[in-house]
């Protein structure tokens, strides 16, 4: 039921963050570039600005197509970055509640945890559903890449499978680093395999457009976030096993350059789901 994998799909998009900036329309999405050779050089760059914090969102839909069978939908977010010494660490915790037009409804629950290495080479992702309190999915798996982003990734459940993954891709905490890293460059686009293991339909392709930078306001700003540096991004998600030239969604976002997410905007063609960011909170520091 595709309403039940876009809801679903939700626990991807937290790991970029932030809020709907206009921007030219979004270039179709060509090959994905070629990993530059000082990928790991540059993430670190991007690494050095990271605030690991805790953030609370509150999400509702913003607009809905009258062919929508989703009439509303409501809940909170919670999401982690922390820092592992060894590796990031991010956890999503949601629960939402989805209103459909001829009056039916969803509680969803999803808690999302993963954790990637700094090198952007080793990823382990755990991902349990709750649908109407009962147990919809459990995803669970690793995967590993080689420095030509080559890799693959194996799951233990919801069944074992094994599958490749295709030269440049990426794990998500490293692709969020080469989002701020391209952005810190004046670049303005660019295209990567991403895996984030949130199912078992392996990896997605992620156009990324970058728009210009700008402070955050003083007046009324969080002390962790005043001042601070923030992109528009906007986003276009291809699954690989898709031959539809259109994304299966797109999100855009203000990225601030510690990587919090201000707010965030998901289309998925029918229904357009709001994130505001409520709280934040720095995390206690690693001691590593």
């Amino acid at each position: 039921m595709q309403n039940r994998r876009s809801a679903a799909r939700l626990a991807l998009c937290a790991t970029f963050g932030a809020f709907l900036v206009s921007l030219t329309a979004l270039p179709a999405a060509g090959p994905a570039q070629a990993a530059p050779a000082n990928a790991v050089g540059a993430a670190a760059g991007a690494a050095a600005n990271i605030l690991p914090h805790r953030a609370v969102y509150k999400m509702s839909l913003l607009s809905a197509r009258n062919s929508s069978k989703v009439s509303d939908v409501r809940g909170r977010m919670l999401f982690e970055w922390a820092d592992a010494c060894d590796g990031w660490t991010t956890e999503q915790r949601f629960q939402l509640r989805f209103v459909y037009a001829e009056g039916d409804e969803m509680a969803m629950t999803t808690n999302y945890t993963t954790w990637e290495a700094k090198d952007g080479q080793r990823y382990r992702f755990n991902v349990r559903k709750l649908i109407n309190g009962e147990e919809d999915e459990e995803v669970r798996g690793d995967a590993r890449l080689a420095k030509d982003g080559t890799g693959s990734a194996a799951f233990s459940k919801p069944e074992p499978q094994d599958m490749e993954l295709p030269p440049n891709t990426m794990f998500p905490t490293a692709h969020t680093l080469a989002v701020l890293d391209h952005a810190s460059a004046g670049e303005t686009f660019f295209n990567r395999v991403v895996f984030d293991g949130a199912d078992s339909e392996g990896a997605t392709e992620v156009s990324t457009v970058i728009g210009a930078a700008a402070a955050i306001k003083e007046d009324g700003a969080d002390p962790l976030l005043k001042g601070k540096k923030a992109w528009p991004v906007r986003m276009a998600f291809f699954p690989l096993k898709s031959d539809s030239a259109q994304p299966e969604y797109e999100m855009s976002l203000r990225l601030l350059q510690n990587g919090v997410a201000e707010s965030m905007q998901i289309d998925y063609g029918d229904f357009t789901v709001n994130a505001i960011l409520e709280k934040v909170e720095a995390l206690p520091k690693s001691g590593c």
